[in-house]
């Protein structure tokens, strides 16, 4: 049973381990200089002009850098979105500004990032429950169902993370855009999160498949009366069958010989 069952864990392992690798590299962009950790953002925008910002913005998970994710500010949890300018900034997009995050973001983009930003977290904390538990699926179908249900969890809020970054900054790339400003998405940043959607929902289906697929056990075996290779049950009945014939046998030889004895 353990065989059948080993492919759809270790399968379901190596995608968890992808997807965890992915939001590493989303929640770490901007730690390092190095690649890919700084190419991955989620925005890029002009923001020449607007009080308190860089000439060109990078957003990330924990910071807002110039181009290359390089003089970034200290990092924060769930930065607002107008934290890359100063209170009330005179040039930032009205779109985006308002009295949330200390008078420098909207309703709108506070909270949608806001929660965006949680879930991410959210998001890999159940994933990485999921990884050393997919260990499990290789057992069998309980180690798969308890794998797969954790795995579901982790893939819901993944999938509310995922969609409310995308909302936030391609909403946002537009208002830059309709303000005569350059922005471009980050294909890193999207790239790694929507990968990360995709191998953890791989993980799933194959760790359904394992809950769903049954073990069998071998009981065939040979019968010695004609080679045929048949169930253990069949190979019972024909064993009987066997005893029986003999028993019918020895009692016409006896009834044979008293028959003899009789006419002798």
């Amino acid at each position: 049973m353990a065989l059948i069952h080993a492919p759809f864990g270790l399968a379901a392992a190596l995608m968890l381990a992808t997807s965890i690798l992915f939001l590493f590299f989303v929640i770490l962009a901007g730690v390092t200089n190095n690649t890919p950790l700084n190419k991955t953002y989620f925005l890029q925008a002009d923001t020449t002009g607007i009080e308190g910002a860089h000439d060109i913005t990078q957003w990330t998970f924990l910071y807002s850098c110039g181009p290359n994710n390089e003089q970034c500010g200290s990092a924060h949890p769930a930065m607002p979105f107008g934290a890359v300018w100063a209170a009330n900034a005179a040039g930032a997009p009205p779109p985006l500004i308002g009295s949330y995050g200390g008078n420098t973001t909207s309703f709108y983009y506070f909270y949608m990032w806001r929660f965006g930003w949680v879930f991410y977290l959210i998001a890999l904390f159940f994933e990485v429950c999921a990884f050393f538990t997919s260990f499990l699926a290789c057992c069998g179908r309980l180690g798969s169902s308890i794998s797969g249900f954790i795995t579901l969890i982790a893939f819901v809020f993944l999938t509310i993370a995922v969609s409310l970054m995308t909302a936030t900054f391609v909403r946002a790339r537009n208002v830059f855009h309709n303000e005569g400003r350059d922005a471009i998405l980050g294909s890193y940043g999207f790239g790694f999160s929507w990968g990360a959607f995709a191998a953890l929902l791989i993980a799933l289906i194959l760790l359904c498949a394992g809950a769903t697929r049954k073990g069998g056990k071998s009981t065939a075996v040979e019968d010695g009366t004609n080679g045929n290779v048949s169930s253990g049950r069949g190979w019972r009945r024909g064993r009987n069958r066997r005893n029986r014939a003999g028993s019918f046998s020895k009692v016409n030889y006896e009834d044979g010989r008293a028959l003899d004895n009789v006419s002798a």
